[in-house]
């Protein structure tokens, strides 16, 4: 690389990225300084109710693979081969994610991921991890960052440059230099919160494990992702206000209520719902903007503390995992670090933009249109034109999850024109809708180019 050999970095936060945005830094030969502002997650127990279950696709998959350590977090993984809906009347069908192999998807929790990323980040010489201390915020006219041991110590003081900041959602990195008029951020909250739930794996016997379930019921919905100990992490996303609201669920008989109403067969798998219910933490959901993301040579914002978004598409970390290997990947060519943080955000911002939309757009999705007969008409309609057209139309959930290779803002692009390709063939009475028609291939033809042969990526065994 071209970037001094031993240069000091600093990483705020180690998260899930954090933890292997520092691992890849130090295989390239930098010194990295690591701050957390919690306790060693190896010594202590995860907290429960505060994170949904993440979903671990194709671009996070290659992005362990380039760190070497996609066969440490493989024991994590549990493939999930498609959506396993529920519906009101108590009926239950899956819907693939994909139609081939190695299209699934993995479910692995936050917390064990977290634990391997810094085993792995610990190990390595060129890493020093310092928990229990806390970024107050940076300071980029005194060139410094400020920082209190175990969050209630004295105030201290670290030199600045070169800072990358992957302090999460609610960054204190990014609120700083905000208040300092660096930068300019716009949070967007959703009017829906979500709670976390445990299903103990004593309950979790009816449930298929290779599947995230969802029960949609059109204005929210509860999912639940399998865990490695046999249980499942459930998740109710529901309105903050109104009449079916977390407002309205205030009492343990409203909530056995609500539960026996909306989600009657989901009753039986949580035997403590009252407790979990009361005990559990109500999460909010939203998107961050913020431009730019980088002050000069000096500091960069990475992954949530510059792009959060929703988690209905289950991409945050596997965009924040991919920003940590196109910054990595930017390294082998930059000349200083104020190259370096440019071109990132040159070659970030737009893919990440595109992916916060997916996301907000996907949760309409599953929370009302996996019921809808068009919907899922259409569906089965573009697998067909996947297997007949496979250089040219591939469905833009597939593109997001199964092909890293197409950047996110591509996906989203193809994924629009194909959008309107299957509506004009789903006419009603038509006689297009099959894909081998001859007005099929005519459109396919005449709107979509041919993709480039895909990037080989890291397969998930098959399931």
């Amino acid at each position: 690389m071209t970037l001094p050999a031993g240069a000091r970095v600093n990483v705020v936060g180690a998260g899930l990225a954090g933890a292997l945005l520092a691992l890849l830094l130090a295989r390239r030969g930098l010194e990295v300084v690591l701050y957390e502002r919690r306790p060693d997650p190896r010594q202590v127990r995860p907290e429960r109710g505060r994170s949904i279950n993440l979903a671990l696709a194709a671009r996070g998959m290659r992005a362990l693979e380039r760190a070497g350590m996609l066969e440490s977090v493989r024991p994590l993984l549990i493939p999930m081969r498609g959506r396993m809906v529920h519906e009101r009347g108590g009926r239950v069908a899956l819907q693939p994610y994909g139609q081939r192999e190695h299209e699934v998807i993995w479910s692995v929790g936050r917390a064990d991921l977290n634990r391997v990323l810094i085993e792995a980040a610990t190990r390595h010489g060129g890493v020093s991890v310092r928990f229990n201390q806390q970024c107050v915020g940076a300071d980029v006219r005194q060139q410094r960052l400020t920082l209190c041991d175990g969050g209630s110590g004295p105030e201290y003081h670290m030199p600045l440059a070169p800072t990358i900041a992957t302090d999460g959602a609610g960054s204190a990195v990014r609120a700083s230099l905000a208040a300092a008029g660096l930068l300019r951020v716009r949070e967007e909250w959703l009017d829906h919160d979500y709670k976390e739930l445990t299903v103990p794996p004593a309950a979790a016997g009816s449930l298929e494990r290779h599947a995230l379930h969802i029960w949609p019921r059109g204005g929210f919905m509860l999912i639940a992702l399998p865990n490695t100990d046999g249980s499942f992490t459930a998740t109710l996303f529901l309105a903050r206000e109104g009449p079916r609201s977390f407002a309205a669920l205030t009492t343990p008989a409203a909530v056995q209520e609500f539960f026996a109403r909306e989600f009657a067969d989901a009753l039986p798998l949580l035997p403590d719902l009252a407790a979990q219910f009361a005990a559990h933490p109500q999460g909010q959901l939203g998107t961050v903007y913020t431009a730019p993301w980088h002050v000069r040579g000096e500091l960069l914002l990475l992954g949530d503390a510059a792009h959060a978004i929703v988690p209905f598409h289950g991409q945050g970390m596997n965009a924040a995992f991919e920003d940590c290997a196109e910054l990595d990947e930017l390294c082998a060519t930059a000349q200083d670090f104020a190259q370096l943080f440019a071109r990132f955000e040159q070659a970030r911002r737009m893919n990440t933009a595109a992916i916060a939309q997916m996301a907000l757009e996907n949760y309409l999705e599953m929370r009302d249109a996996v019921l809808d007969a068009g919907f899922v008409r259409r569906k089965a309609l573009a697998m067909a034109l996947e297997r007949r057209f496979p250089d040219r139309f591939i469905p833009r959930y597939s593109m997001v999850m199964f092909h890293p290779e197409i950047p996110y803002a591509e996906a989203q692009r193809r994924g629009a024109l194909q959008e309107e390709l299957l509506y004009e063939l789903d006419r009603p009475g038509g006689a297009d809708a099959a894909a081998d028609s001859p007005r099929a291939a005519e459109l396919i033809h005449e709107r979509l180019a041919a993709l480039q042969a895909p990037t080989p990526v890291a397969r998930g065994g098959g399931h």
